[in-house]
């Protein structure tokens, strides 16, 4: 029998990729389009050899969400507050106090040795606000606490992993640490090393999608940035690890949500001791605080009445500084206009925010783009809003970090960072609140293309990792610790001009002490 000789398929093969580059070539050169409000990029894939300036014109600001949307009355953010506020009939703090748990404070004298500061904290503040906070980080016989809010430039706990340990390091005496806040349930918290977070029969919604959130809840954001909601019996385990120092363990851990329907709750401490709370329903904000002398780890269940329950999350903290990590990923921080002000007010009347540090402006920046006028408006009412939800804080606003795109010849610096820097720091400026530059700061180091050449940030020339926010942690923490310096010497200063003026008191009160007392001079006789 003839065998039929087997086809030659290799030119068929060869026709059909040369098609289908020739396809990729052509779409190539299709512009970017915006389809269904998504915008969609140019699919260049010989951008090398043709390149496209697609950057929009400088005098062009890029486009910020709708207005309608992010549209706050901040007299309504204060009637609003104050409404919602007023002191419930209900009990709003539940405590658990286990024996030994007392903390001893000390006032801090910060150590001045290998104090470099490249890029020092502007204060614009006449107020004394951020000195405030320094002398509170110097005196206070509380936990100091900061809420650092930002984008996923700090998701995961960077960069605040590291502030957190060099500032728990430097103030405060020991029980210290705490990671800070963690959320009820999210599907990041496995990217987060500095706690551990395992939930049950939680529905986490994030503000970015809040439209996907039920009504009741879309009103209820916390300026964490998340909601969740529980089933029947649902749980979350909270768990310290030794990702950074001091935060294997902690002394205080606080929980907070909302209870409209009668519940109970159940609390277990370190897997072992147990207790049950019973919550009255009510709208008002609602807190478990568990003290002991060692919380390694904490699970809170809802009993009963999950129907309508809102979780936020847990704060974990020691005696020292306390920072709270509030990232929302492609925020550019107007979302927390969609957040509850009543809701940050009343989480902030339990635990009084000294210092908020606002992170934004990476998702805005564009290539090309030098007028960012409306966004220095919007971070001008960021600072008002929080100053409305947080009103015994300073604030503290941080420029955009650095980054770079690829050009014909390589990575170069954006050419946007300067000018939304400026942007930022006029807005800090016209509301009075305090700037640090962080483009300098990384700059100061190299920049963005060493950062990523030393492994501390990614491929992209935007994000920064674990390693590069402990290079930016440690310049933003010397910048702190510069300032509370300049307030201890200033301090120092005071008490030594008024003990000098007492001293001179005390001179002159021992002077007359050694004078002879005064004879009254003879009465001569009148003469007429």
């Amino acid at each position: 029998m003839k065998e039929t000789p087997e086809k030659d398929y290799s030119r068929t093969g060869w026709l059909a990729i040369a098609a289908l580059i020739a396809i990729l070539v052509l779409v190539g050169f299709i512009p970017p389009q915006t389809i269904g409000g998504v915008s969609l990029r140019r699919a260049n894939i010989l951008a090398d050899l043709f390149p496209f300036d697609e950057s929009p014109a400088s005098g062009a600001e890029p486009e910020l969400f709708d207005e309608a949307e992010f549209r706050v009355d901040l007299e309504q953010v204060t009637e609003r507050i104050v409404a919602d506020t007023v002191a419930p009939h209900v009990q709003t703090a539940f405590e658990w106090t286990l024996p030994g748990a007392q903390a001893v404070y000390t006032e801090t004298v910060p150590d001045s040795s290998g104090c470099t500061v490249p890029v020092p904290i502007e204060d614009f503040s006449p107020d004394g606000r951020m000195q405030a906070f320094y002398d509170t980080l110097l005196t206070a016989a509380r936990p100091v606490r900061i809420a650092f809010m930002g984008d996923s430039f700090i998701e995961g706990d960077i960069l605040t992993a590291d502030l957190r340990e060099k500032l728990q390091t430097a103030f405060g005496a020991p029980p210290r640490g705490g990671a800070g806040f963690a959320p009820m349930a999210s599907p990041l918290t496995g990217f987060r090393r500095t706690i551990k977070t395992q939930s049950k029969g939680w529905t986490s919604y994030n503000i970015m999608q809040r439209k996907a959130a039920p009504a009741r809840l879309r009103d209820n954001f916390y300026i964490s940035g998340w909601v969740c909601q529980p089933s029947a019996g649902a749980s979350t385990r909270w768990e310290n690890t030794a990702a950074r120092k001091w935060l294997d363990s902690c002394t205080t851990a606080r929980v907070f949500f909302i209870s409209p329907r009668d519940s109970r709750v159940e609390v277990i401490l370190n897997d072992t001791a147990r207790r049950e709370f019973a919550v009255p329903g009510d709208a008002s904000v609602r807190q478990v605080a568990v003290t002991a002398p060692h919380l390694h780890s904490l699970s809170f269940k809802v009993l009963t009445g999950h129907e309508e329950f809102i979780g936020y999350g847990g704060v974990f903290e020691g005696a020292g500084v306390v920072v709270d990590n509030y990232s929302v990923r492609s925020n550019n921080g107007q979302a927390m206009f969609w957040t509850n002000p009543s809701v940050n007010a009343q989480v902030n009347a339990m635990l009084n925010y000294d210092l908020v540090i606002l992170q934004y402006g990476l998702n805005i920046m564009q290539q090309g783009v030098h007028n960012y006028t409306n966004y220095a408006e919007q971070v001008e009412k960021m600072v008002a809003f929080v100053r409305e939800c947080f009103p015994g804080a300073a604030v503290l606003v941080l420029g955009v970090s650095d980054r770079s795109v690829n050009t014909a010849s390589g990575f170069a610096p954006m050419d946007a960072v300067p000018y939304m820097t400026a942007c930022q720091r006029s807005a800090a400026r016209n509301t009075q609140a305090a700037f640090w530059p962080t483009s300098e700061a990384m700059r100061s180091l190299g920049g963005m293309e060493t950062f990523v050449a030393n492994g501390w940030a990614g491929k992209d020339y935007t994000h920064i990792n674990y390693a590069g926010g402990r290079q930016v942690a440690h310049s933003l923490f010397e910048a702190i610790r510069s300032g509370a310096l300049a307030a201890y010497n200033a301090r120092i200063e005071t008490l030594a001009r008024q003990q000098a003026v007492l001293d001179e008191q005390q001179v002159r009160e021992i002077g007359r002490s050694l004078l002879p007392a005064s004879v009254p001079a003879p009465v001569k006789p009148f003469v007429q």
